[in-house]
């Protein structure tokens, strides 16, 4: 078997198929496991459990898929036509969401084309060994991609590529071939610190060490909890994810758009409005997020990310009386909602409350009917 023009033609195919970018690496990921190990100890990986599970998995490919000698990393950018960034984030009243998620979820997506890959490949050679991960096991899958070419890891923890930026998702499929490998590139981050200088809750600890437990994306995704009080400003209105560090990278002014229509914007996220998002029953949100990735937080966690971001909105009576009408649903949930409320309260002149006044639904109640029987603007 001739390997070499093996490994071209699997990366002809994987254009074919949509990918951006393949390359190939080892599975050797020695050089970073105690790095991985560091970063559990630290506590870094916050409630998600299932990173710490299985130890030295992570970065033992051939534990995952026994007699793997390869991966095969592949990139495919996801950013939409027209991201408004800027337009979405500056406006208090809009939610801003994470631009990977404004489309179809990716892993099934990619997770299958990963899978033609592999039966394309064997196709060539006859049967063998292949197994496909986009996020769906314990892998580490920056260092594979980091090794295979891809691009280097950034200071913000994310692949970066000199002409592609970060905007993509990566894919990985594990085989039993022994192909080339490809060159690791060299890291061109030199200096530049925009991604932790910018990041709102300080969540970038050391070059390349995220501390999820202060990471907006990992709080309004992955944690299902209360969150912290010291976080909820510096959350904004971000009810899903979060893109500054990626905003400010200079390597991102060279991203290409997505080819894949499946990750454009979806018409009701165009200029989400946040009492509207909040206005959504549990079925109404099952129905327009049926197929996005933002599905798997559920509804309560959907209603307490956006009662944050409602908090921190300009004054509004609308917003009082939205937040009002969702108290007690959960205990978690509305402990989210009389903080919302006792922040909007602090607009209104002559008032002061506090969430245990808030958490009484009476006084709540009356201090609403107050608000509406003053006659002030709807919107302050």
């Amino acid at each position: 078997m001739n390997y070499l023009a093996l490994a071209k033609q699997i990366k002809q195919w994987g254009k074919e198929l949509g990918f951006q970018q393949i390359g190939i690496c080892d599975i050797d990921l020695s050089q970073h496991e105690q790095a991985m190990l560091n970063w559990l100890k630290a506590g870094y990986h916050g409630e998600m459990e299932w990173m710490s599970r299985h130890g030295t998995m992570r970065s033992r490919p051939d534990e995952l898929l026994p007699g793997t000698t390869r991966v095969i990393s592949v990139r495919m950018d996801y950013l939409p036509p027209e991201a408004k960034f800027a337009s979405n984030l500056n406006n208090p009243n809009q939610a801003y969401i994470s631009r990977y998620s404004l489309g179809r979820d990716y892993h099934k997506l990619v997770r299958n084309k990963l899978n033609q890959l592999g039966k394309l490949i064997e196709s060539e050679v006859g049967t063998m060994g292949y197994r496909p991960f986009v996020d769906s096991a314990p892998i580490l899958e920056r260092p594979l991609a980091e090794k295979a070419g891809i691009g280097w890891t950034g200071k913000h923890s994310l692949i970066i590529n000199k002409s592609a930026g970060s905007w993509f998702f990566l894919g990985e499929l594990l085989v039993d071939l022994p192909l080339p490998v490809d060159d690791v590139i060299e890291n061109e981050c030199g200096k530049c610190t925009a991604c932790i200088s910018s990041c709102p809750t300080q969540a970038i600890v050391a070059d390349g060490v995220v501390d999820s437990r202060k990471c907006i994306s990992y709080l309004t995704i992955e944690y299902d909890g209360v969150i912290p009080m010291e976080y909820r400003k510096a959350m904004g209105n971000r009810i899903y994810g979060c893109d500054d560090c990626q905003l400010v990278c200079p390597w991102n002014r060279f991203s290409d758009l997505t080819k894949q229509k499946d990750f454009h914007r979806r018409a009701y996220l165009e200029s989400p409005d946040l009492l509207t998002l909040f206005s959504w029953s549990e079925k109404e949100f099952l129905k327009y997020m049926e197929g996005s990735a933002i599905r798997r937080i559920g509804y309560i966690q959907w209603l307490r990310n956006i009662s944050i971001a409602l908090g921190n909105a300009p004054f509004s009576q609308d917003i009082l009386l939205a937040l009002e009408e969702k108290i007690g649903l959960t205990p978690m949930l509305d402990v989210h909602l009389h903080w919302a409320m006792e922040e909007q309260m602090k607009h209104v002149p002559g008032h002061s409350t506090t969430n245990e006044q808030l958490s009484t639904p009476t006084n709540k109640t009356k201090r609403l009917i107050r608000i509406v029987q003053k006659g002030l603007p709807r919107d302050a």
